[in-house]
C-alpha cells in the first residue's frame, strides 16, 4: 500500500499529453513515478524530447514532476528542471544554503511567516534539479508502528523533523522530501504502520535508498527483522481476511501534501 493523497482520475491528463507521459487515457508512467505523483510527491528524473511550450521547440529537457492542487481545486503539473543558477529562498541565510548545497547537512528546520501565518518548515537541497525544497512539518505524514514496533512521541518528533530515526531490531529511517520514495533507511524495506480513521493501515516499502551521508552495507541493507516480517505476516493477513485493497509497490511515498519551492534570485 503507498498512501494515495490524490486520486487517478484527478491527474491533468492534458498537460501530461504535452509531455508525452499520455495517449488518451492511457499513463506512460513506471508505477514508480505514478505513486510519486499520486503520493504528492516528485518523479524521479526523467529526460523529456521534442516538446513545444509557447511557440518554442525544446528539442530535449531532463525534469522531475509533481503536482499541486489549485484554487479551483483541479490538480496542476509542476515541472522541475535542472536549474542553472540556484534561487535561495528568502528566509534562508546564504552560509545556511552553502551548507545544504556542499551536502554537508541534509535539511535545516525554520519557523517562517507565510502570509501571516507562522509554519515550520523543513529546507532541503535537491541536488538534481538544483532546487530548494520546502515541505510543511505539518503535513508530513508520520508512522504509528515501523516493523511492529511502536513508535515513541519521541521518535515521531524526530521523524516530522526529518532527523534520522532507530528502533530496536537496528532499522533506521529518514524523512526526505527530495528522495522519490519519501524516505531513506539502512534497510531496502520497511514496514510501515498508521493508525487513520480508527483503524490501522499498511505501508510496504522496498527499494529505498541510503541514508544520507552513509555508507550503504548492502548484506546488511537486506536483512529483515523478525518485527519486519511479523508487521508483513498482519499486512497479508489483512489483505486476506479483510479484502482490504493494500497495495504493495515498490518505491512508495508516505507524505502528505506536497512540496514547494520559494525563492530568490
Amino acid at each position: 500500500m503507498f498512501q494515495q493523497i490524490f486520486k487517478e482520475q484527478e491527474l491533468p491528463l492534458a498537460d501530461l499529453q504535452k509531455i508525452g507521459l499520455a495517449h488518451g487515457t492511457h499513463m506512460n508512467l513506471t508505477e514508480k513515478d505514478l505513486a510519486a505523483l499520486l503520493s504528492g510527491n516528485r518523479t524521479g528524473m526523467m529526460r523529456f524530447e521534442n516538446l513545444e511550450a509557447d511557440g518554442l521547440h525544446i528539442p530535449a529537457l531532463d525534469a522531475k514532476l509533481s503536482l499541486r492542487p489549485n484554487a479551483a481545486g483541479n490538480l496542476d503539473l509542476l515541472v522541475h528542471p535542472i536549474y542553472r543558477e540556484v534561487d535561495i529562498p528568502d528566509f534562508l541565510a546564504d552560509t545556511e544554503a552553502e551548507v545544504l548545497e556542499k551536502g554537508e547537512l541534509v535539511n535545516i528546520e525554520k519557523t517562517i511567516n507565510d502570509h501571516g501565518v507562522k509554519k515550520e518548515v523543513l529546507i532541503e537541497f535537491d541536488a538534481d534539479t538544483r532546487e530548494f525544497v520546502i515541505t510543511d512539518t505539518e503535513k508530513i505524514l508520520v508512522p504509528d508502528m515501523v516493523n511492529d514496533q511502536l513508535l515513541t512521541l519521541d521518535q515521531k518528533e524526530r521523524y516530522r523533523k526529518g532527523k534520522e530515526v532507530q528502533i530496536q531490531d537496528g532499522t533506521a529511517f529518514q524523512f526526505s522530501a527530495t528522495d522519490e520514495n519519501s524516505v531513506r533507511a539502512n534497510r531496502i524495506g520497511l514496514v510501515v504502520s498508521i493508525v487513520l480513521d480508527g483503524g490501522m493501515s499498511y505501508l510496504l516499502y522496498k527499494g529505498l535508498n541510503a541514508l544520507f551521508n552513509k555508507k550503504w552495507d548492502a548484506q546488511k541493507a537486506a536483512d529483515v527483522s523478525p518485527g519486519y516480517l511479523k508487521a508483513k505476516m498482519d499486512m497479508d493477513e489483512l489483505q486476506t481476511h479483510q479484502g482490504r485493497d493494500i497495495n504493495s509497490r515498490s518505491h512508495n511515498q508516505q507524505q502528505r501534501g506536497y512540496t514547494h519551492s520559494a525563492h530568490r534570485r
